[in-house]
């Protein structure tokens, strides 16, 4: 392991499209899916303490997520954990992160990483990721992590790349949002699109000064405390200025406009597991396309289902449905087809206006 190597792992998310199983008070990024007795977070976390030291991780969340965090990797100082006093979305979560490890250590290559995906492949991974941090360290490069598509997939953003280089490194063309169905095939099939894995590396010169080229609202912000990081006075300058930051995407207001970006172009098994279909993909499933989350199930007449109960110990019987989200946790009941399940950040706003917070 490298000293000048670093992770932050971004831990703020509320994961509503994963209600009612991800809460408020105890989003998906804490929770178990697979009943291996780690989080998503502790396995993220597992993942890059192979390669980077625990010192050299950060954890950028939401102050109510304080308890969660300690309770789950103890072994992590409370210095090393980010507190963002509002939401404000990536690009000021990775300021905030970036200006502390600058003023630990000016020469760090970082790897920034959500703390709710997974990767099936991990060891092929954790060779991409050092093979990445390697290239940030000699390149004035801002990098994502592009996977290969195995399907026209319209829940993920792309990336084009230009396709005359013949390097696992290539330059970005254009980044693009959620396709529609036609534009995914057509993506999927022009060989030239990777999926936007949300996972990027670089150098902390480089991304300080990219946030001074293409978001100076948010570098201004920290650049004006930058005398407080890593000091007894940075939680007291993030409460009174982060407010100030705009909520915006690292994607949206830095590397869709940098010159410099490159991709990293691979196939590690990568799933971001953003809805119940995504993990209906990845999960066993019966002859019928059924997917039963940690749960006693009997389908009759049924296909192509997800169910999930919080309690092991229920049974759910499902008759004459196929395409849907049968899921249940605590004191919600959620039956949606799968389909629609983009609505469901709308059925948490109408549960709260309509029941109030403790049904969210």
């Amino acid at each position: 392991m490298t000293s000048d190597n670093y992770c932050v792992i971004m831990g703020g998310g509320i994961g509503s499209r994963f209600w009612p199983f991800s809460r408020v008070n105890k989003p998906k990024q804490f929770l178990d899916f697979f009943g291996t007795e780690r989080s998503l977070l502790q396995q993220t976390f597992d993942r890059f303490n192979k390669i980077i030291p625990v010192e050299n991780i950060y954890i950028v969340t939401n102050e109510l997520y304080a308890d969660l965090i300690k309770e789950q990797l103890p072994e992590l100082p409370e210095t090393q954990i980010l507190f963002e006093p509002q939401r404000r979305n990536t690009a000021p979560c990775i300021a905030f992160a970036s200006y502390r490890i600058k003023a630990i250590n000016p020469n760090a290559n970082i790897v920034v990483a959500p703390s709710d995906h997974l990767i099936l492949r991990e060891n092929e991974f954790l060779i991409t990721i050092k093979t990445g941090l390697e290239f940030v360290k000699e390149n004035k490069a801002l990098l994502t992590l592009g996977i290969k598509p195995n399907r026209p997939e319209t829940g993920y953003g792309y990336i084009q790349v230009e396709s005359e280089e013949n390097t696992i490194f290539k330059k970005v063309k254009t980044f693009t949002e959620k396709p529609n169905t036609e534009l995914a095939k057509v993506f999927y099939e022009s060989g030239e699109f990777f999926w936007n894995s949300g996972i990027f590396l670089w150098n902390v010169q480089q991304i300080v000064q990219a946030f001074n080229d293409h978001l100076p609202e948010v570098s201004s912000i920290f650049a004006s405390g930058e005398h407080t990081f890593n000091t007894s006075e940075e939680r007291t300058f993030i409460n009174n200025n982060f407010s100030a930051c705009p909520n915006i995407s690292i994607d949206y207001g830095v590397m869709e406009k940098a010159s410099n970006v490159y991709v990293l172009c691979t196939d590690v098994g990568w799933s971001d597991l953003g809805t119940w279909s995504a993990l209906r993909d990845i999960s066993p499933k019966d002859e019928h396309g059924n997917a039963s989350l940690k749960c006693k199930t009997i389908y009759y007449n049924s296909n192509n289902n997800i169910t999930a109960l919080s309690n092991p110990n229920k049974l759910a019987v499902i008759q004459d449905l196929e395409g849907y989200i049968i899921a249940e946790s605590e004191n919600v009941l959620l039956i949606c087809k799968k389909d629609d399940e983009q609505k469901i950040r709308q059925y948490v706003i109408d549960a709260q206006l309509n029941f109030g917070d403790e049904y969210v």
